[in-house]
């Protein structure tokens, strides 16, 4: 696809970007008693997604749910092997706080998305057991089936999860 495939890829980065970028700022809205800018943020993030997906399917990005699930698998693994330590000795040596917090968490979570992700793969073709996820809003924890007293990533209150499913 040459230029063409490129330009798929940067355009699929950045509308992604900005559809997660937008939904912050729609959150950031709603606390500041801004309800309107918050749902323009939201419906310009599911614009956004509309536009990622388009992308996505042009670049045959979307296979079937076994390549999909080895994708993710890969992806989550590379994410908490490489990227992540990586990142997290960076911000160690500048001394980054925050940024230290934010990979560490993420860094944790990747392991539990990939294990995710494998057992469902394993089990493809298989009946399977159908349950709710739980995420941590501070985190991005994720738990099967119900969600910890506590989670065991950054300690929130399991009340505060979001249910998926």
């Amino acid at each position: 696809m040459g230029k063409t495939g490129e330009n798929l890829r940067q355009a699929f980065a950045g509308e992604s970007q900005a559809n997660r970028r937008y939904l912050a700022f729609a959150k950031k809205a709603e606390q500041e008693g801004f309800p309107q800018v918050a749902r323009l943020f939201r419906a310009a993030a599911e614009a956004e997604t509309v536009h990622a997906h388009a992308h996505l399917r042009a670049m045959g990005g979307v296979r079937s749910t076994r390549e999909n699930l080895e994708e993710a698998v890969s992806g989550e693994t590379y994410e908490f092997r490489i990227m992540y330590p990586a990142m997290i000795e960076d911000a160690k040596a500048e001394n980054e706080k925050e940024a230290l917090r934010s990979f560490e968490f993420a860094n944790a979570v990747e392991k539990i998305h990939a294990n995710l992700y494998q057992g469902l793969l394993d089990s493809l073709g298989k009946p399977q057991e159908e349950f709710p996820y739980f995420v941590c809003p501070v985190c991005g924890h994720t738990a099967e089936r119900e969600a910890p007293d506590t989670c065991p990533v950054c300690g929130a209150r399991g009340s505060s999860y979001t249910k998926i499913g």
